[in-house]
């Protein structure tokens, strides 16, 4: 069974000032939260440097690896499309002027914590930042709906997190291989159409 994403040709390949623009971008962009999502329209949707199932993958492994997911994401990129120094430039645009920003915000926040006001704004950005992540869930998993596996794995991994409050290693542990095996190409499934 082959996935594709509903973009046609893919973009030329970026340079690193693009790929720093891009990850300032998706910085910027996600203020307040849904990083992933960001991330998804711009290098998918917009930018067309990776199809869906590229992106899917590339995010579960940067989410597996130890560090922060979008920077894992961005040294992922970064080094796909221009070795190290795209990486740096990746990096850099996803660090480096929300940093800046964050020290300005910050001085700011504890000048000004005690207003309503700021108490109100951040309620906000919560519930847009969790919109946002509910709205990437539904975009990426529409398609596995219709894959008996995938739903499989992903209600056993609901059950085993949220429900039973396993440890979430061991149900990494487990349930990854399991992914694997299910997605690996197979001649059954790659002569299916699509």
């Amino acid at each position: 069974m082959t996935r594709t994403s509903p973009t046609t040709d893919p973009a030329p390949r970026p340079t690193s000032a693009a790929l720093a623009l891009a990850f300032l971008v998706i910085a910027l962009a996600s203020f307040g939260g849904g990083l992933s999502a960001w991330a998804q329209r711009v290098l998918v949707e917009r930018r067309r440097w990776m199809d869906q199932d590229e992106f899917l993958s590339a995010l579960t492994l940067c989410r597996l690896l130890p560090g922060p997911n979008q920077v894992n994401m961005a040294v992922y990129v970064g080094t796909r499309f221009g070795g190290l120094p795209g990486m740096l430039a990746a990096v850099a645009g996803l660090v480096v002027v929300p940093t800046a920003i964050l020290l300005g915000l910050g001085a700011l926040y504890f000048h000004y914590r005690h207003l309503a006001a700021l108490d109100a704004a951040l309620r906000g950005a919560v519930a847009a930042a969790a919109a946002m992540t509910l709205a990437m869930g539904v975009k990426v998993g529409r398609p596995l709906l219709r894959d008996p596996g995938a739903i499989a794995l992903a209600v056993a991994a609901f059950v085993a997190v949220h429900v039973l409050r396993w440890p979430l290693l061991w149900v990494v542990a487990v349930l990854g291989p399991l992914g694997v095996w299910w997605a690996w190409p197979s001649p059954r499934r790659i002569e299916e159409p699509a």
